[in-house]
């Protein structure tokens, strides 16, 4: 009579075998489902060769990763543009990159694309952003002799941050798409200063974050009463329409029109001549306008105090930030340190090194 031992083995070697073709059986409708030149998950590499899951694709693992870092975990406290805003229905951080995350799954699912590679480069794009928004990444940007951009961080932190230095060992295609989602902030959609996406699904994500913060922030702007529905230039109203809704619904159907059955992704001239013109006016009128701007030198003071501090102090950050120090330097682990914190925490961290007991807040 077989032992217990035998028969839990037996079991065990049972279920793997079931499980193994869960994920071959995933790879195979990806080869006979996606389009031609969607990317595939079998053909997906990794820095460090890994045992692959037997229940989820390569991509699958990468998106689970993501969303059980810390990191992904802080966006929810993370300011989008509007720093402490009166109001539940504000966007921040997190709430940006699930509307990302939505947007790119409906326009990778019409163009017959790999939605979990979409998934995974979405729900990571903007785990490196620093709180109090893109003031935060500015001052950052100063202090840091190399400058810092956001999309930089997110990569960072998937390769030397998260896991205590471990890092996630996320595969090369979905690095590349957190990468590349963000263009400079002039000159159109198509150019980026680190190189265009190398997979279809990277340049959907890319898409999908422009026409996701387009729409949140005019929301949020009418919102606050900055700006009304007739503010909006008139050209840009004709060409994209004339509400919120509509400009949605015109800028996800037009990359999926102009898209489908194409190797490359993007929206007509037309109308990136529109999103365009949308994205300069708000930066006019709103991102760079007295009513979103007018904390921002108290935000980046805060900043600007924590890190000169820490600089001075380096011993007094956690142990994981003090490693960095001794590996990359004082200077890149405390920007490491301080653009991981989430607003709430950058203010009580401020509070508790500088401002007496007796007049805490607290």
């Amino acid at each position: 009579m077989a032992s217990v031992t035998d028969l839990t083995a037996r079991l065990s070697r049972t279920k793997s075998v079931a499980a193994l073709r869960i994920r071959q059986r995933q790879e195979e409708a990806e080869r006979t489902t996606l389009a031609p030149y969607a990317t595939k998950s079998a053909g997906a590499k990794r820095d460090h060769p890994e045992e692959p899951s037997a229940t989820r694709t390569a991509f699958q693992v990468d998106r689970d990763r993501i969303v059980h870092s810390k990191a992904f975990r802080r966006t929810k406290h993370k300011t989008q543009v509007f720093l402490a805003p009166v109001g539940d229905h504000y966007r921040t951080r997190l709430t940006h990159v699930l509307e990302v995350n939505s947007i790119g799954r409906a326009m990778a699912t019409a163009l017959q694309l790999n939605e979990d590679l979409l998934e995974a480069m979405a729900l990571g794009h903007d785990i490196g952003h620093t709180p109090f928004g893109h003031v935060g990444e500015e001052l950052l940007a100063r202090f840091l002799p190399d400058g810092f951009r956001h999309n930089q961080q997110s990569v960072r932190i998937t390769e030397r941050i998260e896991k205590n230095g471990k890092g996630l060992n996320l595969t090369h295609e979905v690095r590349d798409g957190i990468l590349k989602h963000s263009a400079p902030t002039t000159g159109g959609l198509e150019t980026a200063a680190w190189g265009a996406p190398e997979t279809p699904e990277g340049w959907v994500v890319r898409y999908a974050d422009k026409i996701a913060y387009l729409h949140h922030d005019t929301d949020d702007a009418m919102r606050a009463g900055i700006i009304g529905e007739d503010d909006l230039p008139k050209e840009v109203r004709n060409a994209l329409g004339h509400d919120r809704a509509e400009r949605l619904d015109t800028m996800v159907y037009d990359v999926i029109v102009h898209s489908f059955g194409k190797p490359e992704v993007g929206l007509s001239p037309e109308v990136l001549e529109a999103t365009n013109a949308l994205r300069d006016w708000m930066f006019d009128n709103v991102y760079l306008a007295g009513p979103a701007k007018t904390e921002d030198e108290k935000a980046q003071g805060v900043l600007l105090g924590l890190l000169q501090y820490f600089e001075a102090h380096p011993d007094r950050m956690p142990p994981e930030y003090q490693r960095i120090a001794d590996e990359d330097g004082v200077k890149r682990a405390v920007a490491d340190y301080v653009a991981g914190m989430t607003d709430a925490y950058a203010l009580d961290t401020y509070e508790s090194l500088f401002i007496p007991a007796a007049w805490s807040r607290r």
